[in-house]
């Protein structure tokens, strides 16, 4: 008798115990709802509509790049180390794509009154670089956020963005997948 209550015991533990874990899993540990690097930006902002200066006097608009994905950095003209970093991330995640490279483009954008070193950009050929025009005042925005790299989808939304820092495989995965889901640009 006592081995049957045992036995009894041992099949109602062995159903219990994966209900119980599952709950405990369900209610503790929450898995993050994207698989995505960056943080989307909800609502996505429009790209700024104002034209940028740029070294050869003609100015920029964010609208030139309509039906492209653009990668966006701003920084000191002076460019320091972390400027310098960002540049190279943005130029090496655009090479990683490989034939879709050219579906991307970039921009630098100058946010202070230092003028860009032309020869410190001259390893980052087909990169717009721009300055925030005088007098600009905004929040932090896609012109002048240091802190972060951000994505302009090809119809002039800013929705992602990066921490300047961020992992290129991982950024690269995430351009990927909006590359591959796309039917625009």
């Amino acid at each position: 008798m006592r081995s049957s209550r045992l036995q009894l015991l041992a099949i109602i533990t062995l159903f219990a115990v994966p209900i119980i874990a599952s709950y405990l899993v369900h209610h503790f540990h929450r898995p993050e709802a994207t698989g995505n690097y960056g943080e989307l930006l909800l609502p996505p902002a429009q790209a700024p509509a104002v034209a940028f200066p740029r070294g050869a006097g003609v100015p920029f608009r964010f609208e030139e790049l309509r039906g492209k994905w653009v990668l966006v950095a701003s920084d000191s003209g002076m460019c320091p180390a972390p400027c310098e970093a960002k540049l190279v991330l943005l130029r090496q995640v655009r090479l990683m794509l490989g034939r879709r490279a050219d579906r991307v483009a970039r921009v630098f954008i100058v946010d202070d009154t230092t003028p860009p070193s032309t020869q410190a950009l001259t390893a980052y050929e087909g990169m717009v670089v721009a300055t925030t025009p005088t007098g600009m005042a905004q929040g932090i925005s896609v012109a002048n956020d240091r802190a972060h790299v951000y994505l302009v989808d090809p119809l002039g939304n800013v929705m992602m963005r990066w921490p300047a820092s961020a992992d290129p495989k991982r950024m690269l995965k995430d351009l990927e997948r909006l590359l591959k889901a796309s039917q625009i640009g």
